[in-house]
């Protein structure tokens, strides 16, 4: 693949000036502040296409985040496939059931809660059908052997439906077709988060074309700059036309298969029948109602935060070592851009349990971490692919996607 964007081109973009305030609010795009932080970072040298894949007109970096950023799909329906390999143990299944779990804890108890039942999509691989009509109508479909789950946002209702319990779940005023606390589980989903991670840290290139799902596309490759993060490629395969991501591939830096792979197989933006975003729960159903969504606040990232000198200084991660204010969940957040690490206390003093105390358990757990020490004290690494989390002897807990070493160094100076 020959060179597009070179990084060489980094210092020169961040005098450009994208003026995000004369581009139309598009409703599902990507929050403009991501515009104004790629310019700072990104090259401009422009793409042109190899021997083999579709002939595009060149395209710039900058200008292909501006063009995701435009991007205003209302309509679409087609299959996607999604692949996730965080590397857990082979437990026989019990992996799925812990996520699964995990879910449920947070829901209402329901197999059809959304928040237990997409946790699903964290482990192996699934195919699932989604469709969308507008900002109010959507429909995610996950096709599973001899059954299915449809999570359907019509107006002010939203509906999950698993059909191997014959169990629905309602909630009323969500406002949104992405229902709270669910997992990401389209390329755009996955986009949308990684390019409101962009900042100085990184490095935006155009990598090439390609064809996905029968659809031209441009490939957008984002990759941090610094060491220490488990992150090691981000690729993101845009449609030419209309700039909607149609595949998002995250590599870790330790190598092998992809971390997480999704992309469309098949995708049309015609309008989809009407009927497809019906339903009527189905005779002997349980159905079991969910608080209403609608007094809930939410968050939204990348549409805060200042620029100086053409970088952006988010207020939610400090640009030098040390703490930050409250991340998600009340975790503070250490370091800076793709190697910060969230930190919080557990108050359980004793780390892991042991011996007679933790029984079978205890011993399991610790057969499955690292045990690790330093200015800190004493703890237990456990790691995959991409996430890993040291649970130290007093209580502590820090996670991010990076290595072990680098979650050492944060516990030392958080002492």
């Amino acid at each position: 693949m020959a060179p597009y964007a070179s990084d060489d081109a980094v210092g020169g973009a961040r005098d450009e000036d994208p003026r995000p305030g004369r581009r139309k609010a598009a409703r599902y795009a990507v929050p403009v502040a991501v515009v104004g932080v790629a310019a700072a970072t990104i090259g401009l040298v422009p793409a042109l296409a190899d021997s083999g894949d579709p002939d595009l007109p060149k395209i710039s970096a900058q200008q292909l985040v501006e063009k995701i950023a435009r991007s205003d799909v209302q309509q679409l329906s087609g299959t996607v496939k999604i692949s996730t390999d965080l590397g857990l143990p082979e437990l026989g299944g019990l992996e799925n059931s812990l996520l699964s779990g995990a879910g449920k804890d947070s829901g209402d108890g329901s197999s059809a809660d959304p928040r237990a039942r997409l946790t699903e999509l964290a482990s192996g691989t699934h195919t699932l059908r989604v469709a969308a009509d507008g900002p109010d109508r959507q429909k995610l479909s996950l096709l599973e052997s001899g059954a299915e789950y449809s999570l359907i946002h019509d107006g002010k209702d939203v509906w999950g439906y698993d059909s191997k319990s014959n169990e629905v779940h309602h909630s009323t005023g969500a406002g949104s077709g992405r229902h709270r606390g669910t997992a990401p589980a389209t390329p755009k989903d996955f986009a949308d988060k990684a390019l409101k991670s962009v900042d100085d840290t990184t490095s935006v290139t155009v990598d090439g074309t390609a064809q996905v799902a029968g659809r031209d596309a441009y490939k957008l490759l984002i990759k941090p700059r610094q060491p220490g993060t488990t992150v090691g490629a981000i690729s993101i395969a845009v449609d030419a036309r209309t700039g909607l991501p149609l595949k998002f591939t995250l590599t870790p830096s330790g190598g092998g298969a992809a971390v997480v792979d999704a992309g469309f197989t098949r995708v049309s933006f015609a309008e989809p029948a009407a009927s497809t975003f019906d339903f009527t729960p189905p005779k002997g159903a349980k159905v079991t109602e969910g608080k209403d969504e609608s007094s809930g606040r939410e968050h939204t990232p990348g549409t805060g935060g200042e620029f100086r000198d053409g970088a952006r200084t988010r207020g939610h991660v400090p640009q030098g070592g040390g703490k930050s204010g409250e991340g998600p969940g009340g975790a503070t957040v250490l370091g800076k851009g793709w190697t910060s690490v969230a930190a919080f206390d557990t108050g359980a003093k004793g780390g892991l349990p042991t011996g007679a105390k933790g029984g079978d358990l205890g011993g399991f757990l610790g057969s499955l971490g690292e045990p690790v020490s330093g200015a800190f004290g004493k703890g237990t690494v456990f790691s995959t692919r991409l996430v890993n989390a040291l649970i130290t002897d007093d209580g502590k807990v820090y996670a991010g996607a990076v290595t072990k070493d680098a979650l050492v160094k944060a516990a030392d100076a958080a002492k």
